[in-house]
């Protein structure tokens, strides 16, 4: 359990330094400055690496929403759901920390939003609350049905990573826009931390949205889409899946 454990902190902690690494250092870079696709694109690397260096481990959440579609779709064990969510978050919070730090570094710095996820004011569109529920739920319902169809005992073997990677940059070039893509409970909450905005207010959005969307996700996958693939999987590193 430690080793699963440690998979997971490690690999959320690249999700998040990665991610809104390539956000918070790159993306406004003067003249070079990578922009929303290459955002998107940090994203979707950042978890198709490490599910590959460490998936054989842990699984490769990195996600709470993940964790929690993937117990209720039979793939993982309720037991260990908290000690997931306890590493996840642990390796989020370190990441945005080791960022801070980093960022803090240039001159004239100013925290501002941090790659934080937020709506209204805080929406990098100025979208609405409802706008940024539904975007939240749609996306998280996909990213799971992603996850279990490409990870299931009928697909291809050994694809999945590369499936759920560009999954998530599919995932934050629709909705940069909208919230500054969350689907991902433990990456909102570490950097909403740092952020200089109202992000930790708007942060019960960026829990309940994905939650519900995995839930959903993974009913809709399991009731409708896979009906006879069974619970033989449940709980096993090599068929949990990565993202």
């Amino acid at each position: 359990m430690v080793r699963k454990l440690g998979a997971e902190f490690f690999g959320t902690f690249w999700l998040v330094f990665g991610g809104c690494g390539s956000a918070v250092l790159a993306a406004g870079f003067p003249e070079l400055g990578i922009g929303f696709a290459g955002v998107s694109l940090a994203f979707g690397l950042t978890v198709l690496t490490m599910a590959y260096a460490v998936g054989g481990i842990s699984g490769g959440h990195f996600n709470p929403a993940v964790s929690l579609g993937l117990a209720i779709g039979g793939r993982f064990a309720w037991a260990e759901l908290a000690p997931y969510w306890a590493a996840q978050l642990a390796g989020a919070f370190v990441a945005a920390g080791v960022l801070f730090v980093i960022a803090s570094g240039a001159p004239d710095f100013a925290a501002g939003g941090f790659a934080s996820n937020g709506y209204g004011a805080l929406s990098p569109g100025g979208y609405s609350m409802s706008a940024a529920l539904v975007t939240e739920v749609v996306l998280t319902a996909g990213f799971l049905i992603v996850i279990l169809g490409s990870t299931s005992v009928k697909a291809p073997a050994g694809f999945a990573p590369i499936a759920i990677g560009l999954a998530l940059t599919l995932i934050h070039l629709v909705s940069i826009p909208v919230t500054n893509t969350s689907v991902n409970p433990a990456r909102s909450t570490g950097v909403a931390v740092f952020a200089e905005t109202g992000a930790l207010g708007q942060l019960w959005l960026f829990w309940a949205a994905p939650l519900v969307g995995a839930a959903l996700g993974a009913v809709i996958w399991k009731l409708i889409l896979s009906p006879d693939e069974g619970l033989e999987n449940l709980g096993g590193p090599d068929e949990a899946a990565p993202a």
